[in-house]
């Protein structure tokens, strides 16, 4: 039990990125008459966690690849992994511009944001992971929480519905790509600690609870946003939308813990560019990582919730084919063993 809470907060925090808990990514897919579609993605997240942890147990991996290449086979893997790494450099102009939009609700300029934010990353390159990856390990739990309570609050508070247009339902089909929008980064997160799993219990514990605690955090988030709708179009990240009217020093307090979620995405997708491509440049990582950033600089002007709206969906549907056969695995699988 005590590991499988472990494993739960993994997967939380690879989901809650800085695009989710802005509230974009779930603006995105979701919105109104989405209950079905926040129930289906439950479902499949909860299979797909399943799926790949036991893969990752059954072949103790130390790196995603292997679980990848089981999952697709090892063409379509190398094609995958190369989406992994372009997936990466996504996230981190995705992450400058979000630092841009965030800096922004204080009434700074966009720039600053930008300029504060690639500032950090150039500083924290020296040093390695280990120092953000302990701080993200800290603020990651507080972000999840506050946004938690901020939207049950919200939700008390407003007398939002819990049941919005509960018998239309026609956006159930959003459920397919914002899953498979998620699933690789999961692949390269917990397809890495097949040796650290100790038991299968483990991974029913991991697979239903994180698939619980998002679905649940999905659903009230997106009510919460159909609430302030029509305030939407005025903000870039729509959680500001919620937190108009509340105490400055909640405002504040969120304000904060999103920008340290933007900007440990950031990092974290930074050094794995840096590790990946490092080989095809003749220069040190602190060099590879300008390289890398002034590349991704000029997406930046795009700015944050357009980003969002044109490469998520669009990573969702690149993505469908490995959601298809991570939910297929074990149908196919049980379908060798009988042959055998």
């Amino acid at each position: 039990m005590v590991g499988g809470f472990r494993w739960i907060g993994l997967i939380v925090a690879t989901m809650i990125g800085a695009g989710y808990a802005s509230g974009r990514e779930i603006w995105e897919f979701f919105g109104h008459e989405s209950g079905l579609a926040i129930l289906l993605f439950t479902i499949m997240f909860i299979v797909s966690c399943s799926v790949i942890l036991t893969i990752s147990y059954e072949m103790k991996s130390e790196n995603y690849l292997p679980v990848l290449q089981t999952l697709v086979g090892k063409r379509f893997a190398n094609v995958y992994d190369w989406g992994i790494l372009l997936y990466l450099f996504t996230m981190l102009f995705v992450m400058i511009s979000g630092s841009g939009a965030t800096v922004n609700m204080f009434e700074l300029p966009y720039s600053i944001g930008v300029v504060l934010i690639i500032t950090l990353l150039l500083a924290v390159i020296p040093y390695g992971m280990d120092g953000i990856l302990s701080i993200n390990r800290f603020l990651l739990p507080m972000l999840i929480v506050g946004l938690a309570v901020v939207l049950i609050v919200f939700i008390f508070q407003e007398k939002v519905p819990l049941l919005y247009h509960y018998v239309e339902q026609s956006n159930w089909a959003s459920s397919i790509p914002f899953t498979s929008l998620n699933v690789v980064p999961l692949i390269a997160v917990i397809g890495a600690i097949g040796k650290e799993i100790k038991s299968k219990k483990e991974i029913y514990v991991a697979s239903i609870g994180s698939g619980l605690v998002l679905g649940f955090i999905s659903y009230m988030y997106n009510i919460s946003l159909i609430h302030v709708s029509d305030q939407l179009f005025f903000y870039e990240i729509p959680l500001f939308a919620i937190l108009n009217g509340y105490p400055v020093q909640m405002f504040f307090i969120m304000t904060v813990l999103l920008w340290f979620a933007i900007y440990t995405t950031a990092i974290t997708s930074l050094f794995g560019l840096i590790a990946r491509v490092k080989g095809y440049f003749k220069m040190n990582k602190g060099m590879v990582g300008v390289v890398l950033i002034l590349a991704a600089l000029p997406f930046t002007l795009v700015g944050f919730s357009n980003l969002i709206s044109y490469l998520y969906p669009l990573y969702g549907i690149v993505n469908i084919y490995v959601l298809a056969m991570i939910l297929l695995f074990p149908i196919i699988r049980r379908a060798n063993e009988r042959q055998i």
